[in-house]
């Protein structure tokens, strides 16, 4: 049986258009990863909605950055 670690270490030698092929393919077999397990899907529709009603609350990085402290 062929090892994860041998598997990689082919997949590394193979051209980078066929890597990325390659990959593209491994991550659509997955199941999507986001779930409402946690309600996040659902927090992250209404801060959606809340800045549709109000754009005024977006910020950009350098402001999310400067209120962080960063």
């Amino acid at each position: 049986m062929v090892t994860l670690s041998e598997i990689h270490e082919q997949a590394m030698q193979l051209p980078s258009a066929q890597r990325a092929s390659l990959a593209a393919d491994l991550l659509g077999s997955l199941e999507p990863v986001l779930m409402d397990a946690d309600d996040g899907v659902e927090e992250a529709l209404r801060r959606d909605a809340e800045l549709d009603a109000d754009p005024s609350l977006e910020m950009t990085l350098d402001e999310l950055r400067a209120a962080l402290g960063r």
